[in-house]
């Protein structure tokens, strides 16, 4: 998020279905991934992942296991997205906020499961964001992600364990908690990196302002008001998770979802912090570069004093004078040691002025 140099602007784009079609109609966007299924089949007693699964090992294992977690990496594969929609029963407006991504982060309830969209950043060094939505119910736990790669390794290697552990002997409620918390501890070193690059531009700054500071500055602040329009919609989402009464969803587990919205609220304290900072830190810069633009100033405006008399007595003493023609035409210049003594005078000239200017202070 840091990252200095030339970046790309990344913006927040929500891709709709066409004007006037039917609600829940699915379309995939051109540039999206392939379609790939894992399948993570979950008991207190052991686990068991599927890799490059397919909708019929969902089918087959669905009514063996006290948990499943499918998670749907692109969404290209419109087809096998409305089959999986069928066989967890989701509602289809749902599914169309998932295919159409760029959505903000919110929580709906429906009777046997529950839908959240989240925002993940999937790039730091590119500020790429990705949408990650995340169906849970009773049994089943669903992640459905734009592109590859996400913070869920930690509960990956926490799910093939075989320390017993609450993801194993927890619901699919719990399941779903930690991987929400995943994405939302993952906001953590990307603003904990920023803070210390401004530091270090800060630093920067008091020794010695220049343009590309002020580059970086205004790159940063960009990333922290995206963060900010990302974060404050969590916490709301996960508060109203936190106070909705869904069968599904136990008293338990909401004490752990508890837990994730202090994170959320820590977050977004960070970013306000931080972005607080960034306003700071431009508006010193300004500051800095405005004073040593009147410094130069300054200091051109002081030689200048000093040379304007010494100018006039050269531009006085350097007329075509002619002392044989009246003893009023300069005599001065016949005298033997006059150059050196309008140097010294000029010269004298100059020191009163310096010491005039330091008197004042202006030196």
């Amino acid at each position: 998020m840091a990252k200095t140099g030339e970046k790309k602007r990344r913006v927040f784009k929500t891709r709709r279905s066409p004007v006037g079609a039917s609600p829940g109609t699915l379309i995939a966007d051109p540039s999206a991934e392939p379609t790939r299924l894992t399948l993570t089949l979950i008991s207190a007693a052991k686990s068991k992942t599927i890799r490059k699964a397919a909708i019929g090992d969902v089918v087959k294992n669905l009514d063996h296991w006290p948990v499943i977690w499918l998670d749907c990496t692109g969404l290209a594969d419109i087809p096998l997205i409305e089959e999986i929609g069928k066989t967890f029963g989701l509602h289809p407006l749902a599914l169309e906020d998932v295919v159409n991504t760029g959505q903000r982060p919110k929580v709906d309830f429906y009777d046997d499961h529950a839908f959240m969209t989240l925002s993940m950043i999937d790039d730091v060094s590119t500020l790429r964001y990705e949408q990650v939505s995340v169906f849970f119910g009773e049994k089943f736990v669903l992640t459905f992600q734009e592109h590859e790669g996400d913070p869920f390794d930690p509960v990956r290697r926490r799910i093939d364990s075989p320390a017993p552990n609450r993801l194993l002997t927890r619901g699919a409620d719990y399941l779903a908690y930690a991987l929400i918390d995943a994405i939302v501890d993952s906001y953590f070193p990307p603003i904990e990196a920023s803070a210390e690059v401004a530091d270090s531009i800060e630093d920067a700054m008091l020794r010695s302002p220049h343009k590309q500071q002020m580059t970086e500055l205004q790159q940063m602040r960009r990333s922290i008001n995206m963060l900010k329009g990302v974060l404050w919609p969590l916490r709301d989402a996960l508060a109203t998770l936190i106070r909705n009464d869904a069968p599904y969803v136990q008293a338990e587990t909401k004490v752990f979802f508890n837990d994730t919205l202090d994170h959320a609220i820590r977050l977004i304290q960070m970013v306000e912090t931080e972005r607080d900072t960034m306003s700071g830190l431009i508006e010193m810069h300004l500051s800095l570069s405005q004073a040593r633009t009147n410094d130069v100033i300054s200091l051109l405006t002081i030689v200048s004093a000093i040379f304007i008399p010494l100018t006039f007595l050269v531009g006085v003493w350097g007329m075509n004078f002619d002392p044989d023609a009246s003893p009023w035409n300069m005599p001065e210049l016949r005298a033997y040691y006059g150059y050196p003594a309008a140097l010294i005078f000029m010269a004298a000239v100059a020191l009163a002025l310096v010491g005039f200017f330091k008197w004042k202070k202006w030196l």
